[in-house]
């Protein structure tokens, strides 16, 4: 009996100990918050059901927007993959970062914000695509994909070590990420995860278990599919992005023998396919590939383009359900686990994407389509639920957003702005304009070279190089971007005063034609040397 009421003694005075030990609820409120930042590849706003498009459902991103702050006017510095992931970690324009196109290398040696985390207390976490060259700095784990990476049977870079995983890019991204939260993380630090996915980047492979999916739905284009550009610039004329002229019958529409009977290069993607993936990608794409192939010789030209539209809008839409799979799981896992009160959970892409819009696929232009990107974020602690957010928030503001709520001082150098206190309704006081810069030209796409800014009605724009030429729209009374209304005199005043407010943000951020001009000619001094290796 003596012996019992001993360990009965024993029992309480442990018991009174594990409980002194645990954290006390304000104690759990006053710990920095968790972070979970989700990017993924060329995913337009239009393609998000909570931006009311109507082209797909995405339940598991549109929690964010139901629990959370959807924004409606978040847009890019630089519309396109490795310079947007750059400003991310940077928070600096691409001219200053040094990362203003797909060629220039990226400096890992200079701050970004996941290094700040580190320094004050965060375990950090990268998994999935990146997109810059050289071993990720700033995290304890990272994973990425070497370059743009492949949708099956990927290849990864493990903290620094190149390993081969079999299965679906999209799937194995997620199941990393939710590996290391729930099994590879120090439970007693806060953690921020870069959660990256490849998908829907071109050319839209989707998962084995969608390879059907929309196969019964016929989508029609949007109203300028058909966009002649008599309204628009020379830039506008001479892209080489067209859904119907420079898609490939091999690479883009999935055909191993094109229409007209010749081979295309598809099967060498094929090849990486194992036997099961391969025999379930062929009894999708065969059937449907040859029904076309024989209707081909009687469509007319118009039947094809839109043919060439649905083919591509249903492998786009397939990549982006598995996107949206992947944030249901990791969102159920901090329901499950109690991590959801505490963890800000932010949902974005590198850029804009088009969708038919003018007839294009891509990026890279500073029309809408592209420069604006879809924005959710769900902090439950600050953020009231179906907040919505009209103004210019922009990439260059992620960096020092995330650190203000760390409780980390962002440095100087950092060139956005924190919008914590615009998304928590604590200020309603905003930028009213934004700079824009596009470099990569003469390059794939044809996109040419220009800069501009946007203001929450109009947007002007310099296209520059080997033309000289300004557009502006009135996004207002002209929201496709149809009709370039640059010295239209109905406009004078407005285009003084746009073209008043360029010249100051390019000061206020240190771009100038100089500085333009020692890109360019880095750019072309790379692409001499890289026609120079390829003809030896």
């Amino acid at each position: 009996m003596i012996r019992e009421f001993q360990l009965f003694i024993a029992f309480l005075v442990l018991g009174t100990a594990v409980l002194s030990c645990a954290p006390s609820k304000s104690e759990e409120s006053s710990q920095p918050p968790n972070i979970i930042y989700i990017m993924s590849d060329d995913h337009a706003y239009q393609a998000i059901s909570a931006y009311g498009y109507g082209l797909n459902e995405t339940p598991n991103i549109d929690r964010l927007a139901k629990e959370g702050a959807i924004f409606t006017r978040a847009c890019v510095t630089n519309s396109i993959c490795a310079p947007s992931r750059a400003v991310l970690l940077t928070g600096k324009h691409s001219f200053i970062n040094g990362k203003v196109d797909n060629v220039q290398p990226f400096n890992w040696d200079q701050p970004n914000f996941p290094k700040l985390l580190q320094a004050n207390g965060y375990q950090t976490a990268m998994i999935g695509k990146i997109h810059l060259d050289g071993i990720p700095q700033g995290f304890d784990f990272s994973m990425v994909l070497p370059g743009q990476g492949n949708y099956y049977n990927p290849d990864f870079l493990i903290d620094g070590e190149r390993v081969r995983k079999e299965g679906y890019c999209t799937d194995i991204i997620t199941e990393t990420t939710l590996d290391w939260l729930k099994n590879k993380r120090d439970p007693n630090k806060p953690f921020c995860v870069l959660y990256h996915q490849k998908a829907p980047h071109r050319n839209w492979k989707s998962a084995p278990e969608y390879l059907n999916l929309y196969d019964d739905v016929t989508f029609d284009p949007p109203s300028n599919y058909f966009d002649d550009y008599s309204g628009m610039g020379t830039a506008a004329k001479e892209q080489e992005m067209q859904i119907d002229g420079h898609a490939g019958w091999g690479h883009d529409f999935k055909m191993i023998v094109d229409p007209n009977g010749d081979s295309t290069r598809f099967h060498r993607e094929l090849a990486r396919f194992n036997e099961k993936q391969l025999e379930d990608w062929l009894a999708a794409y065969t059937p449907k590939n040859e029904a076309f192939k024989a209707e081909y010789p009687n469509m007319t030209k118009k039947e094809i383009a839109l043919w060439k539209y649905n083919r591509y809008i249903k492998d786009y839409l397939r990549t982006i359900k598995s996107v949206d799979d992947g944030v249901g799981e990791v969102l159920d896992y901090l329901e499950e686990s109690g991590l959801a009160e505490n963890t800000i959970v932010i949902y974005t892409s590198d850029q804009g994407f088009y969708l038919g819009e003018h007839g294009w696929f891509d990026k890279r232009f500073m029309y809408e389509e592209s420069f604006r990107t879809p924005l959710l974020v769900r902090y439950p602690k600050e953020i009231e639920a179906g907040t919505k957010i009209e103004k210019l928030v922009q990439n260059l503001d992620f960096a020092p957003t995330i650190l203000d709520y760390a409780g980390v001082e962002a440095p100087d150098e950092m060139q956005g702005e924190s919008f914590r206190k615009l998304v928590s309704g604590q200020t309603g006081e905003w930028r009213d304009a934004v700079y824009y810069t596009y470099y990569e030209y003469p390059s794939v796409h044809m996109v040419k070279r220009h800069y501009g800014v946007a203001t929450d009605r109009y947007k002007l724009m310099h296209f520059y190089y080997d033309i000289d030429e300004w557009e502006m729209y009135d996004l207002k009374t002209d929201p496709n971007e149809m009709h370039n209304i640059y010295n239209n005199p109905e406009y004078a005043e407005v285009q003084q005063d746009l073209h008043k407010r360029l010249e100051e943000l390019r000061v206020y951020y240190g771009d100038s034609d100089e500085l333009n001009q020692e890109y360019l000619k880095a750019y072309l001094d790379h692409q001499e040397q890289r026609r120079n290796r390829n003809n030896n």
